[in-house]
């Protein structure tokens, strides 16, 4: 059961990794950036849940939409204040703006919670699952993750395929000016996106944190880069390509520790993006674009 065990916790690490991709795969797909402060949105609403369950002593459930909330309301302004300048900027002047945006994210933690680790306490109340005669044992935040990756995957492809805000992100994705000669209101489609993948990534840090039950400033950076490389394995600008490849490396990453080395299994998920990038520059779902010159 040893083996079997091990890729559960990999698709639930893979879940986590797939709902922080899922915001880097559609804030690319129409914004045509890449914010690389996402991870840290995960940070804020982590601390959010601490602040309110653990501090406050209130509901798991107040601080779970607590959380969604001061996420989204962040990402809204991060896009309003940093990336909407920078629309017709050089990459890297928006790989610049994403980096110092993350720092300032980092060290407002810094200074509001410090740097020690807090015991965050997990919002999930379901109990263990046993089967095989005990013999396999499934965390209730496992199982949540899992089924909770799965629904909100398919809620956003029924909302971009379905609804009239969906139907305008696509269309923004697909040529912005001719999205806005159409009526659409391009700058509040793009607020959106940001506004959605930051929900995204508040539900990530809780689950993270509730799987992991530990929380620093730090806590989102290496999970909000893995799940970059999860989103161009998959395919960025594709949900399900996210989801694919979140699960994927969760796969990997939770197997590379448990059959290889534990101090080499970050080492290996960026193996996997290098690999990526020279065999299929597109991720496994991901399509290549054609400019007519």
């Amino acid at each position: 059961m040893g083996f079997i065990s091990y890729l559960i916790d990999g698709i639930s690490l893979g879940s986590v990794y797939a709902l922080i991709a899922l915001g880097y795969t559609m804030v690319y797909g129409i914004a045509k950036m890449l914010n690389f402060a996402h991870g840290d949105v995960i940070m804020i609403g982590g601390y959010t849940v601490y602040t309110i369950v653990s501090t406050m002593g209130l509901s798991p459930w107040l601080g779970m939409a607590a959380s969604v909330v001061v996420c989204t309301v962040l990402g809204v302004a991060v896009e309003k204040i940093a990336y909407k300048p920078l629309r017709m900027a050089s990459p890297l002047a928006v790989l610049i703006t994403a980096i110092g945006v993350s720092y300032f994210l980092q060290n407002m933690g810094l200074l509001i919670f410090t740097a020690s680790p807090k015991a965050f306490t997990s919002v999930v109340s379901i109990s263990n699952i046993k089967l095989a005669d005990g013999a396999l044992n499934i965390s209730g935040v496992t199982l949540v993750t899992i089924i909770t990756c799965i629904i909100i995957m398919i809620a956003l492809m029924f909302f971009i395929k379905k609804t009239k805000a969906g139907r305008a992100m696509v269309a923004v994705s697909e040529d912005k000016g001719a999205a806005l000669l159409m009526g659409i209101d391009v700058n509040s489609t793009i607020s959106l996106t940001f506004a959605i993948g930051s929900g995204l990534a508040a539900v990530a840090g809780f689950l993270l944190c509730s799987a992991y039950p530990t929380l620093t400033p730090y806590t989102g950076a290496m999970p909000g880069i893995k799940a970059f490389v999860a989103a161009v394995f998959g395919g960025i600008g594709s949900i399900p390509g996210a989801f694919i490849g979140g699960i994927l490396l969760g796969i990997i990453e939770i197997l590379s520790k448990a059959y290889i080395s534990s101090q080499l299994s970050d080492a290996i998920v960026f193996l996997v993006l290098i690999l990526v990038l020279l065999i299929k520059p597109t991720g496994i779902l991901g399509k290549e674009i054609h400019e007519k010159v």
